[in-house]
């Protein structure tokens, strides 16, 4: 679920009170949303110690289909809801002061169809922007583009500085070489298929490249003087870019998907309707398609439908309403309940939707009694921990997932597509695929503590995935510090070995029976001729049928198995993560350990 960072003390002031972080965290499960951090003390550590720190944040996760609350905006209005310090606000829209005649029209041509055919807008006039504000609505925008829009793949939004620019306005779809415009932070122009060229490099905007690529034509939005707005969904024109000194915003969405299409819009307008002179109010736009029908937008009448009480009953009208939801008891039947939902409710689908008192629920012990026991990798897996935290190494968690930059390209690897389980509808960039080896996780946490001392020094057991196995748990270890220490994560492989009783071949040609051993290799996420694959050569099994096979198999050392690898890191590697020191690396699997488990003794081995 998406985790929204807003400024503590902000929320505080719109709240109208201070909460403890356990007050705080009880209102937020109350109305069902979870506490994930509170920066306070690290901020105030920060300061202690003369770091650089921004204001304290409040980091909290929110439901994925709860657009509403992607921004400070919406989450303090629908926490003061709750409250009952206020009703829900009432969007208007508010016509120019010429009446519908002066409406601003957008005429959408036939060639959009070809590309991304749907199209809305709106405007909020009078706008004062803060610093605080201006970063709140970029980041809805962003939130809500890797949400519901799907990377932009969906749906797109633009926002620009009315003012700058001359009505009416054409929403088109042209050629690559016939579009030309200086693009957001440029000061030189470009045509389309020259900024394809120069966005390839660019971590943020190469992503979104493929979407119209190789389209014979691309969105574009011109005004009167055929000023460019925006190409969607690649760059706006630095021409109409917001500003701290924006009074009047134009918001243009374009989308393949004509129901997140409104949405989108309606939560970018309404969220950010309350920084107008007139609070929560919106200018609607007319868009005009190329049949020569027209409709305004954004719609923000809602949706009206009813809820039984004989379904959630008690005094469930005024618990809707603390919902942002205008409730009022039928007039006609006593069982019913007349429900408007606000157009950011688009969430709510079934009278089921919305739920009181979870957190009332009783504690009961369970009645029923197991019996259980460590499965045998974890038993592998605590050896490993225990003896490397001895050691003085510190022990992270990473989480599972990660982009699929940081899985293969940050690492100088190549996807064959057949190593990578991948999401299916990914909510972020950040989570992309399962990872198919420790390291980005580790590296990641490097990179989040550069203000730690050095040396840093941590490791991790866990999880990775492959497509052509089940999971793998493996081990694996990070040393960061102004020398590489590729002698520092050797020992720690020799300290886990001898843990586990599992000899040093000091030759891998030997005839050894069982033991592990390292030999030079080539592994482009490594430094060249500071790497090495680890070898595990397994027990001898009892003999059997296939014993004059397993005997020519161990002269030739065909069971040696490739268990893992350590080695310095390269230094694009580190750049990739941005790390500035050198770094060394070991990662392997656990597997071959594992030890066979105690059978479980039953009831019915005690009645035979």
């Amino acid at each position: 679920m998406p985790t929204v960072a807003v400024d503590k003390a902000d929320l505080f002031d719109r709240l109208g009170r201070v909460f403890t972080t356990e007050e705080f965290d009880n209102l937020c499960f109350e109305y069902g949303l979870e506490l994930d951090e509170d920066t306070t003390e690290e901020v105030e550590s920060a300061i202690k110690k003369g770091l650089p720190a921004d204001r304290p944040q409040l980091k909290i996760e929110i439901p994925a289909n709860r657009y509403d609350l992607l921004c400070i905006e919406g989450i303090s209005r629908a926490l003061r809801v709750f409250l009952q310090q206020g009703p829900a606000p009432q969007y208007r829209l508010v016509l120019p002061k010429g009446g519908e005649k002066d409406i601003l029209p957008v005429t959408c041509t036939e060639d959009t169809k070809k590309i991304r055919p749907y199209f809305a807008s709106a405007i909020l006039r009078n706008v004062k922007f803060t610093e605080r504000s201006y970063a709140s609505f970029i980041d809805l925008q962003d939130k809500l583009h890797q949400n519901i829009c799907r990377r932009r793949q969906l749906v797109a939004i633009g926002t620009h500085d009315l003012d700058t620019l001359k009505p009416p306005f054409r929403y088109d779809a042209r050629s690559p070489k016939d579009i030309n415009f200086v693009p957001l932070n440029k000061t030189k122009s470009y045509t389309a298929e020259e900024l394809m060229t120069l966005y390839e490099s660019d971590r943020q905007l190469s992503k979104f490249l493929p979407i119209i690529r190789d389209s014979p034509v691309y969105p574009i939005i011109y005004d009167a003087n055929d000023t460019v707005l925006s190409m969607p969904p690649i760059i706006n024109s630095d021409h109409s870019k917001i500003t701290l000194n924006t009074t009047n915003v134009f918001i243009d969405v374009t989308a393949t998907d004509q129901v997140k299409l409104e949405i989108v819009v309606n939560m970018v307008a309404t969220m950010f309707s309350e920084h107008c002179a007139e609070p929560f109010t919106i200018e609607p736009v007319r868009i005009i398609y190329p049949d020569g029908s027209s409709r305004l937008t954004p719609d923000i009448s809602g949706r009206d439908t009813v809820a039984h009480t004989s379904y959630i009953n008690g005094y469930v009208v005024n618990l809707l309403q603390r919902m942002s939801l205008e409730a009022k008891a039928s007039a006609t039947d006593p069982d019913v309940i007349n429900v408007h939902l606000p157009p950011t409710r688009p969430d709510i689908l079934h009278e089921c939707d919305v739920a009181y008192g979870f957190n009332n629920l009783p504690d009961i012990f369970p009645r029923t009694n197991t019996i259980a026991q460590m499965q045998a990798i974890s038993q592998v897996s605590d050896v490993i921990r225990k003896e490397w935290a001895l050691a003085g190494w510190i022990e992270v968690l990473p989480l599972l997932l990660c982009s699929h930059e940081e899985n293969f390209e940050f690492l100088n690897r190549k996807d064959d597509g057949t190593t990578a389980a991948k999401i299916g509808n990914p909510k972020t960039l950040e989570f992309q695929v399962v990872r198919t080896t420790l390291l980005p996780g580790l590296l990641k946490t490097v990179r989040e503590n550069k203000s730690h001392a050095l040396p840093i020094k941590i490791f991790e057991t866990g999880d990775i995935v492959l497509k052509d196995s089940s999971r793998e748990h493996t081990a694996g270890a990070v040393w960061c510090n102004k020398a590489a220490g590729f002698e520092m994560v050797h020992g720690m492989l020799d300290r886990a070995m001898k843990m586990l009783e599992v000899p040093y071949i000091v030759n891998s040609s030997s005839k050894a029976e069982t033991g592990y051993y390292i030999k030079e290799s080539s592994d482009p996420a490594f430094f060249e001729g500071r790497a090495a694959t680890i070898y595990y050569r397994p027990k001898p099994a009892k003999p059997g049928l296939g014993a004059v096979t397993d005997k020519v198999a161990r002269v030739f050392h065909l069971e040696d198995k490739e268990i893992g690898v350590l080695g310095v890191l390269h230094p694009t590697v580190l750049t990739n993560f941005e790390i500035q020191y050198p770094c060394s690396a070991l990662e392997f699997t656990l597997e071959p350990f594992k030890k066979q488990m105690q059978r479980i003794w039953t009831n019915e081995e005690e009645w035979r």
